[in-house]
């Protein structure tokens, strides 16, 4: 075998092993409400119910994990956290996440194309022991386009 292959091998390899792997969005779970443990996989709430929870000032925590690019360049949900996802196992050990109570509804979102950030977020959530965590389907695209309530990001 050549040099030049065995690279391309592995760098195929490599490839292969970053990347993601996609589901239609029609295979994924529709906003379900309730508990779940750290085995099962993150649920899904829709951009009008989490907008119809905010509107009745229902006590949830939401958790940004866009890129810095997008957070940069963008607004918030009103009241989200932003917490690079990268990071977001340490800082659940420092204020404000560790003083949320474990029993509290936990929403992430992203601007991602297939929720790939949000879904690993609330699984790392679901895995640090918070009991009701979801994933908000569409994400900021779909937060928009419902005319969720936005904040201005800090500016620093």
């Amino acid at each position: 075998m050549s040099w030049k292959t065995l690279c391309l091998l592995m760098l195929l390899c490599l490839v292969g092993a970053a990347t993601p792997v996609y589901r239609s969005s029609a295979a994924m779970p529709v906003a379900v409400q309730g508990a779940q443990n750290s085995t099962s996989a993150p649920q899904f709430i829709s951009a009008e119910q989490l907008k119809a929870k905010l509107a009745r000032d229902e006590p949830v925590t939401i958790i940004d994990v866009r890129d810095t690019q997008s957070y940069l360049n963008n607004n918030k949900i009103k009241g989200s956290i932003y917490i690079k996802l990268r990071r977001l196992a340490y800082r659940l050990s420092m204020p404000p996440l560790k003083d949320i109570p474990r029993d509290r509804q936990v929403i992430t979102y992203c601007a991602c194309p297939h929720d790939e950030a949000s879904i690993r977020a609330a699984q790392i959530i679901l895995d640090a022991g918070f009991k009701r965590v979801q994933v908000l389907q569409g994400g900021w695209q779909m937060w928009l386009k419902v005319n969720g309530q936005t904040d201005p990001r800090p500016r620093a």
